[in-house]
């Protein structure tokens, strides 16, 4: 099979699109599909740049961290892409890259299939602060169901993603199938020299949340719930792994809060060299966002065996099982401190917590999840060689 992505976002742009994409295509490729992918030059190159097609792009004013690519240079590339002969268009985002590959997908005459990665309902609003939110939120549903219903097929992360997008009207063929975990997220870290080189005591209680510092991640409930924690252990860090266009604001906050000295950002770290160090210098995991399609970061610390505390919230309730590797808990700031806090104070609650999470991670494999994938693509292809078919025989019999 052979398969083409189209995406707004890619490395070494990092973020869960970014990840997602970067996990189906060398699956599938390991699995003897060939992935080509389109997506905008960030002009610095990613760590894997075969099969790929940079395009051009400019800096959007509201994320300066995201791009746009230009539509008019892929489309001088069209003889060539129909040279290839794809069975499939796959979009990962809705922006630029939807037209663009709902376009391809018309004129090359094959299906076309889109990843639903993000709750935009929830999001929006974070990056449009001068209109209502509830406005937003209207636009975001109209936005999504008319996208949605243009496809041939629909992935969706979690079934609570897919619930959202049936409310909102959405009929096309749809599959739920999460990002998988990569054997490398399952290496031992080594957490005493990722603390080591950030200055972080040996024996220093350390919070961790690891994503993009972003608005909608609701990570100004973690520094809240961090000022209740610090009552009952001072010395407690909270650390925040990623970049985003709320770093400013947390670090605000945190000045606000009282608690910078608790509170250290440390920025994006390398996936293949930092990031499983990381993971494993955390003695408990923290998570609070209400917008998540699936939350792979809850895995990826489970994979290391570090204990997890989480609200759930969308297609985290896929993800978290209590008691499990993680406990849950409602996002009140009493009680997700509370939690907290006992599992600072029981190292052996940890141990026995971590252990599950990482045995519970092992059941959320890339190989499993790319067969998957290649068997929804395999569906939408038949289905749609069958919708031709039937034209054509009706148009003989007309």
């Amino acid at each position: 099979m052979k398969v083409l992505y189209v995406s707004d976002v890619y490395f070494p742009r990092v973020n869960g699109v970014s990840t997602s994409i970067s996990t189906f295509r060398r699956e599938l490729r390991a699995h003897g599909h060939t992935v080509h992918l389109i997506a905008p030059d960030y002009y610095m190159p990613s760590d894997d740049e075969s099969e790929i097609t940079r395009v051009p792009s400019r800096r959007l004013p509201l994320d300066p961290e995201d791009r746009m690519l230009k539509q008019g240079v892929v489309m001088r590339e069209l003889e060539r892409l129909r040279a290839e002969n794809y069975d499939l268009v796959h979009i990962q985002t809705p922006f630029v890259a939807h037209y663009l590959g709902v376009k391809l997908a018309r004129l090359l005459g094959i299906p076309c299939v889109e990843t639903y990665h993000t709750f935009f309902e929830e999001y929006l609003h974070y990056y449009v602060p001068f209109l209502p939110k509830a406005l937003m939120r209207g636009v975001a549903r109209r936005f999504s169901r008319m996208q949605c219903n243009r496809l041939d097929g629909i992935v969706v992360p979690s079934h609570p993603m897919l619930e959202v997008l049936r409310d909102y009207g959405v009929t096309a063929q749809a599959q739920v199938i999460p990002t998988g975990l990569e054997p490398e997220s399952f290496v031992a870290g080594d957490g005493a020299s990722f603390r080591a080189k950030y200055d972080i005591g040996a024996a220093q209680p350390v919070l961790l949340f690891v994503g993009r510092v972003a608005h909608e991640k609701n990570i100004d409930f973690l520094l809240r719930m961090h000022v209740r924690l610090l009552q009952e252990v001072p010395d407690a860090l909270l650390v925040i792994a990623g970049e985003g266009p709320a770093r400013e604001h947390l670090r605000t906050l945190a000045a606000e809060l009282g608690i910078v000295r608790n509170v250290r950002f440390i920025g994006y770290l390398d996936r293949h060299t930092e990031l499983n160090d990381c993971y494993s210098a955390g003695d408990v995991f923290v998570f609070s966002s209400r917008t998540e399609t699936q939350g792979l970061v809850l895995l990826e610390a489970m994979a290391q065996g570090t204990a997890v505390v989480s609200t759930a919230e969308m297609g985290t309730r896929d993800v978290l099982q209590d008691g499990v590797g993680v406990w849950v808990v409602p996002e009140t700031i009493e009680e997700f401190a509370a939690k907290t806090v006992r599992l600072l104070r029981d190292q052996e609650a940890r141990r026995i917590l971590g252990a599950g999470g990482r045995e519970y991670a092992r059941l959320w494999s890339a190989s499993v999840q790319a067969e998957r994938m290649s068997a929804f693509y395999g569906e939408i292809i038949s289905r749609r060689r069958l919708a031709i078919t039937a034209c054509a025989i009706l148009a003989e019999q007309g």
